[in-house]
C-alpha cells in the first residue's frame, strides 16, 4: 500500500488519549442506557475486521488499518450518539494526523469510521466493509449491562437472548455467516430479525463488496 506510515495498531492501543475517548464515550452510552461499547467491543471489532481482510488475502497493512479503524470507530459517542460515526471520523483525523500517520492511510481509516453506522453507512472500501461486518456481528449477552430483565429495552433483549454467537468466513464457498443461538423465551427468532433487519441488510452489502455472500443462521434456521 502506497503512502504508508509507521503507525501501528499497538501505537493506537497504547495511546492514552484514545483510551480516554473510548472510556468517556462508553460512559456517555451508560448514561443513555446503551449496551457495552467499551474496550471489549472495540477490541473484538478490531480483531474481527483484521482477520476478515487477512483471510481474504488483503495485504497486512490494509488489515492493520482495519484493526485501527475497528478500535477507534466508536470514539464519536463521546460527543453524541447522533451522527457518532461522522464526529468519530473527524476526531480520528485529528488524532492520527497529530501522531504522524500519512494522509492516504488516514483517509482509509476515517472513511471506514464515518461509514460504519447503519443510518448512513456504505461499504465504500475494504476496510469499511470489514468494519461493518465486525461491528454489526458483535451480538452477545455480555454487552448487556442491565440485569433487570423486566426493564429491558429492545436492544437489551436481543443481545441478552444470544447464548452463542459466531462469525464464520468460508473463503472457498465465498460466504460469511453469522451463526446465533438464542433463547426464544427472551426474544422470538422473528423479533430478533425484525429488530436487526437494517443491520443485517448492511452486512449483506458489506459482504458483497468483499465478494462474499452474507448468511444469517438463528437456532439452525437460515434466515437470510
Amino acid at each position: 500500500m502506497s503512502g504508508s506510515s509507521n503507525i501501528t495498531f499497538d501505537d493506537i492501543r497504547s495511546n492514552k488519549d484514545i483510551k480516554t475517548y473510548i472510556k468517556r464515550a462508553d460512559e456517555t452510552l451508560i448514561a443513555l442506557g446503551y449496551t457495552e461499547h467499551s474496550f471489549a467491543h472495540v477490541g473484538k471489532c478490531a480483531q474481527t475486521a483484521h482477520d476478515i481482510l487477512t483471510s481474504l488475502g488483503y495485504d497486512e497493512r490494509t488489515a492493520e488499518l482495519a484493526r485501527i479503524a475497528g478500535y477507534m470507530h466508536d470514539i464519536g459517542n463521546v460527543i453524541n450518539r447522533v451522527d457518532h460515526a461522522q464526529s468519530g471520523a473527524v476526531m480520528a483525523f485529528r488524532i492520527l494526523d497529530k501522531i504522524g500517520m500519512s494522509a492516504e492511510e488516514i483517509s482509509t481509516v476515517i472513511t471506514a469510521i464515518g461509514n460504519h453506522d447503519e443510518g448512513t453507512a456504505v461499504p465504500v472500501n475494504p476496510v469499511a466493509a470489514a468494519l461493518i461486518l465486525a461491528d454489526k456481528s458483535d451480538v452477545r449477552r455480555s454487552r448487556v449491562r442491565n440485569r433487570d430483565i423486566t426493564s429491558f429495552d429492545i436492544h437489551d433483549r436481543v443481545n441478552y437472548a444470544v447464548v452463542e454467537s459466531d462469525l464464520k468466513l468460508d473463503c472457498e464457498k465465498k460466504t460469511i455467516s453469522l451463526i446465533l443461538q438464542i433463547d426464544t423465551e427472551i426474544t422470538a427468532v422473528m423479533s430478533y430479525f425484525e429488530i436487526f433487519l437494517n443491520r443485517m441488510v448492511l452486512c449483506k452489502k458489506a459482504a458483497e463488496f468483499l465478494g462474499l455472500q452474507f448468511k444469517l443462521y438463528i437456532n439452525g434456521m437460515n434466515i437470510m
